[in-house]
């Protein structure tokens, strides 16, 4: 089985140190730094190359939103990770921490599994909001003009399938389940995702799900 790097960043060392038990117990991943600040975190990310930093946003001499725009746009850590973990009254930034890089966003009250489940789903290259967050994201892309810029504009770029393709991951989808969906193979589905995220320069489907919000390609409230 192949281990998982993780390196945890957050002021809180109570905080630090659960999130360390938790995951030593777990098969599998294994945590290799710690920081309680941005700069650390950034810092661990070039000294490390973990796949996911589970990172807190509020921490001193720089937040965790600058640290994830500073990590996503180093090329040499194009692979790292960063799954945002944070409290319950932080939620409304769940759209400028996805729109910074982050793979995904949970709070604070998550259970252990949710947890878990998300630093792998994140090392993997797949998006992971909580349903609060989820809400937040859907609810600021209601409020919103009808969009009119560079996102709107790029969808000339993708074909007809891709498009089809982009606004089911944004709508949750797998690989598998868009495959069911526009019956076709899950290695197809896979490729149109590839290329589209080529197409568009998104690190991962967190930034697929972006896109596909800010060009208009998915209306918020809409269900299929």
């Amino acid at each position: 089985m192949s281990v998982l790097r993780v390196v945890l960043a957050d002021d809180q060392v109570m905080i630090r140190s659960g999130l360390r038990a938790l995951l030593t117990a777990e098969p599998g991943l294994e945590v290799v730094a710690e920081a309680d600040d941005g700069q650390q975190a950034l810092d661990a990310a070039r000294a490390h190359r973990p796949d996911v930093i589970v990172m807190d946003i509020r921490m001193p001499v720089l937040d965790g939103l600058a640290a994830t725009r500073a990590i996503a746009a180093d090329p040499q850590l194009s692979n790292v990770r960063v799954l945002i973990l944070t409290t319950f009254d932080e939620d409304a930034l769940v759209f400028e921490a996805i729109r910074a890089g982050a793979s995904g966003f949970l709070l604070k009250d998550a259970e252990p599994a949710e947890l878990l489940r998300g630093i792998r789903v994140a090392a993997a290259g797949d998006a992971l909001l909580s349903p609060q967050a989820a809400r937040r994201l859907v609810t600021a892309f209601a409020a919103a003009p009808t969009p009119t810029g560079p996102a709107a504009q790029a969808l000339d770029f993708l074909t007809a399938r891709e498009r089809e393709v982009v606004a089911l991951v944004a709508r949750g989808l797998s690989n598998e389940e868009i495959a069911d969906r526009l019956t076709i193979s899950p290695a197809t589905s896979r490729t149109h995702v590839s290329r589209a995220m080529v197409k568009l320069a998104a690190r991962d489907r967190a930034q697929l799900v972006v896109f596909a919000y800010e060009s208009g390609l998915v209306h918020p409230g809409r269900t299929s």
